[in-house]
């Protein structure tokens, strides 16, 4: 993700990171269609607010519209208080999301979940991650 500045790079993380940990509430899997299509309708959503117009545009799957409903409240807790500037760089990484999303599934047209699958694999936590997130009852020094 190129000529992110510091904000729009964080917001980027927090998707992704969503990305990675979201669960569908049906049975069918997310595939990158429903992320681009999300993306998409929730960057249009924004543009449209930052003219001054309250149009909400709406995804064309069921699964990507679910998608979008679960990332507008990571977006309005993201940007609180943030105003006008923060939904302008919401706009722009939703619509680096959604170009991501159709380039990687240009290059690989036989796996519908290339874009989720990388995300996943970047966006796991490691065990050493988690070892470190938990404090210790142990002294940390070591005297011989």
């Amino acid at each position: 993700m190129r000529d992110f500045n510091q904000r729009q790079s964080q917001m980027f993380f927090l998707m992704a990171t969503f990305l990675a940990r979201y669960e569908p509430l049906e049975l069918q899997p997310l595939i990158d269609d429903d992320v681009r299509e999300a993306a998409a309708a929730l960057a249009a959503t924004l543009e449209t607010a930052s003219r001054g117009v309250i149009y909400e545009h709406r995804p064309a799957s069921l699964s990507a519209e679910r998608l979008m409903s679960a990332l507008k409240p990571l977006l309005a807790e993201a940007g609180k208080g943030a105003g006008s500037s923060f939904e302008r760089d919401a706009g722009v990484v939703l619509r680096r999301v959604e170009e991501a999303a159709r380039e990687a599934r240009a290059l690989e047209p036989d796996n519908r979940r290339v874009l989720l699958d990388v995300i996943g694999r970047v966006m796991t936590r490691t065990p050493a991650d988690e070892g470190a997130a938990q404090p210790t009852s142990e002294p940390r020094l070591i005297v011989p």
